[in-house]
């Protein structure tokens, strides 16, 4: 591993707004029924019946076409495409604020320390503003099983604002942040591994290939290094988030304290193939952003007074 990156131009804050939001929305649009799925597996109750096999990652998505339609693979996207756009626009704004303020202060370099550091921090931040009360909603909706092509079949949270409205007057509004610390823990060490390995991967691939020593890589390029990065954090967190969802998706009990329900859950866990839902993301995610951030930053555009001007 590299002892620094090279001195970059830093990013604007309004550029990565624009680009992280963008690459938010694209990846909710394209990997949601991937994040369905993975919910699904995570609180089937096969997983944890004594003598009965898992199903599996696709043969879980064919149930859900089976008996939900395909609509049912967009459970919860709602309240994605609402969380998403800001909580990538956050992700990368946070993270080139952290990585500036980790710089060497002479020379502007980066360490991979300080990459890491900037990625565990930026996990924090946008699991605290965004991250955990989105994916409390979003789970309660990817958790019902109905049809949606059927109007007689009525779920009891019928939207995402409904959804949101019934919890918040139900259980308080303390419930969107049950289990917040285990989201900070997982999308800290997600985004610290996933940051440091796309940084590498590129710089790397940048010094095999002096032609783009100073400029994008090639969008394939840039695709493979995302679904690269993107697997890593799974592989160490995978646990974390299978807690964490199950945590989020219940009632709490009576008496029953945070401790205890974390301990019930995790000693009857069976973790499900998480990398499959985020690695796809991660490579979408990065793709849209180098696009865009290219395409922002190489226009003759430039944001002055709170708004873009030519």
């Amino acid at each position: 591993m590299s002892a620094k990156t090279a001195n970059q131009k830093r990013t604007s804050p309004a550029v990565n707004l624009i680009a992280g939001g963008g690459a938010g929305m694209m990846e909710a649009l394209v990997c949601h029924p991937l994040d369905t799925i993975k919910v699904r597996m995570q609180l089937s109750r096969r997983a944890t019946a004594p003598g009965v096999k898992p199903r599996g990652f696709v043969s879980t998505g064919v149930q859900i076409v089976q008996k939900e339609t395909a609509l049912g693979l967009y459970k919860g996207l709602g309240a994605v495409l609402g969380g998403i756009i800001p909580k990538m626009a956050i992700r990368f704004t946070s993270y080139e604020s952290y990585k500036g303020l980790l710089a060497d202060k002479e020379t502007g370099a980066v360490t991979s320390k300080a990459t890491f550091l900037a990625g565990l921090a930026a996990g924090v931040t946008e699991a605290v503003a965004v991250v955990n009360p989105m994916e409390v909603i979003k789970i309660r909706l990817q958790a019902q099983h109905h049809s949606l092509a059927d109007p007689l079949d009525t779920p009891k949270y019928r939207s995402a604002p409904h959804a949101l409205f019934t919890v918040v007057k139900e259980e308080g509004f303390s419930v969107l942040y049950r289990g917040v610390s285990l989201t900070a823990l997982r999308q800290g060490t997600n985004q610290a591994a996933n940051f440091t390995a796309y940084t590498e991967l590129k710089a790397a691939l940048q010094r095999l290939q002096p032609d783009y020593s100073n400029s994008q890589l090639p969008a394939y390029q840039t695709t493979m290094i995302g679904l690269i990065s993107g697997a890593v954090g799974p592989f160490s967190n995978a646990p974390i988030d299978t807690i964490k969802t199950r945590l989020q998706k219940t009632r709490a009990e009576p008496g029953q304290s945070a401790v205890s329900r974390i301990m019930v859950i995790a000693k009857d866990m069976v973790s499900p193939p998480r990398v499959m839902r985020v690695a796809p993301g991660q490579a979408v995610t990065f793709t849209v952003y180098e696009f865009l951030k290219g395409k922002l930053e190489g226009s003759n555009w430039a944001f002055v007074g709170g708004q873009f001007e030519e």
